[in-house]
C-alpha cells in the first residue's frame, strides 16, 4: 500500500470512528435537539471559516449566485437530516437509528432515476429488495432494544426522513462538483445558523458536560470529521471509500452498547446485516454471486 492511499484509508477510518460517535454527543449534551443542531452548526461553521480562510477558499470567485443558490438548499436538507436523526437517537436507539440512515444510497438510486434519468438495473433492485427486507426485520423487532419511553417505529421513520434529505443534499452537491467541499460545507453550516437562530433556545447551555458535548460536536464531529472525510476521498479510490464507509454504523452499534446498554436483538442483527450487505454490494458493484465488477474510473 502507497503512502498516498495508506494516509487516506487512515483519515477514513478516522472519520468513520469519530461519526459513530455522533449520537452519544447527541445525547450527552442534554440539549433539545433544535439547540443541538444549531450549536453544532455555530461551532462548526467557525471551525470551517478558519480552515476555508488557511485553504485560501474565501474568494468571490468561487461564489457565483448559482453555486451560492445550490449550496444554500443543500444545507436545508443537511440542517433537516440532523433534526430527524438527533431525534431519531432518543426514539429508536442510537444503534437502530444509524444503521436504518444507511438506507440512503438507495434513495440516492431513486432520486437520481426520478431527477436525472439515471437508469435502475435490476442488480439494484436486487440489493434495494434484500435492503427492504432487512427494514422490515428491523420494524418487526418493534420494542426490543429501544430506548425507554421512545417511540420505537417513530425513531425508524425519522431516520428515513433523515436518509431522504441527505440523499436530497448529495443529488443537489452533486451538482457543485467543481466547488471546493470545504467551501459548501461552510455554506451549509451558515445556513443552519441562520435557519434555526430563531429557533434556538435563548439561554445558554448549562453544565460542564453540555459545553463540552457541544464544542466536541462542533469542533470534532464536523471542523475535525469534515477536514478527514475531504482529505480521504481525495485519495482513495471511489470503492475503497464506500467500503471503508461502513465502519459508521459498525461503531455507532458499539458505542450504543458501550455508553446506554443498548443491544440489539438476533431480529435485528439480522436487518442490521441485510441493510448493510445490501448497501455495500450497491455501492461496490457486487453481483448475487458476490464478485466485484471491475471498477471503471472516469
Amino acid at each position: 500500500m502507497d503512502n498516498k492511499l495508506k494516509r487516506g484509508s487512515l483519515e477514513m477510518i478516522a472519520a468513520m470512528l469519530i461519526s459513530g460517535t455522533i449520537g452519544w454527543f447527541v445525547l450527552a449534551s442534554g440539549q433539545a435537539v433544535v439547540d443541538v443542531v444549531f450549536w453544532r452548526c455555530l461551532i462548526g461553521g467557525a471551525a470551517l471559516l478558519l480552515v476555508c480562510a488557511v485553504l485560501g477558499l474565501l474568494r468571490a470567485e468561487l461564489l457565483g449566485r448559482r453555486v451560492l443558490l445550490l449550496a444554500v438548499l443543500s444545507g436545508v436538507a443537511i440542517v433537516g437530516n440532523w433534526l430527524l436523526l438527533f431525534a431519531s437517537y432518543a426514539q429508536a436507539s442510537i444503534a437502530v437509528s444509524t444503521v436504518v440512515y444507511n438506507v440512503q444510497p438507495f434513495m440516492l438510486v431513486g432520486l437520481a432515476a426520478l431527477f436525472l434519468g439515471e437508469r435502475i438495473t435490476w442488480l439494484k433492485l436486487g440489493w434495494l429488495a434484500l435492503a427492504f427486507i432487512g427494514m422490515l426485520a428491523i420494524v418487526g423487532a418493534h420494542g426490543r432494544g429501544a430506548v425507554a419511553g421512545g417511540n420505537y417505529l417513530l425513531g425508524i421513520a425519522l431516520a428515513l426522513g433523515a436518509a431522504l434529505l441527505y440523499a436530497v443534499a448529495a443529488l443537489i452537491v452533486k451538482r457543485l462538483s467543481a466547488t471546493p467541499p470545504h467551501l459548501i460545507a461552510l455554506i451549509q453550516l451558515l445556513t443552519g445558523v441562520l435557519l434555526l437562530a430563531p429557533l434556538a433556545g435563548h439561554q445558554l447551555p448549562q453544565g460542564e458536560v453540555a459545553w463540552a458535548s457541544l464544542m466536541t460536536l462542533g469542533v470534532v464531529h464536523t471542523g475535525l470529521m469534515y477536514m478527514l472525510l475531504y482529505g480521504a476521498i481525495q485519495k482513495l479510490p471511489t470503492a475503497l471509500t464506500g467500503a471503508l464507509s461502513f465502519i459508521y454504523p459498525v461503531a455507532a452499534i458499539f458505542v450504543d452498547w458501550l455508553a446506554f446498554d443498548h443491544w440489539l436483538s438476533p431480529l435485528q442483527w439480522l436487518g442490521v446485516a441485510a441493510i448493510l450487505l445490501a448497501a455495500a454490494g450497491m455501492q461496490q458493484g457486487w453481483r448475487f454471486g458476490l464478485q466485484a465488477r471491475p471498477t471503471v474510473r472516469a
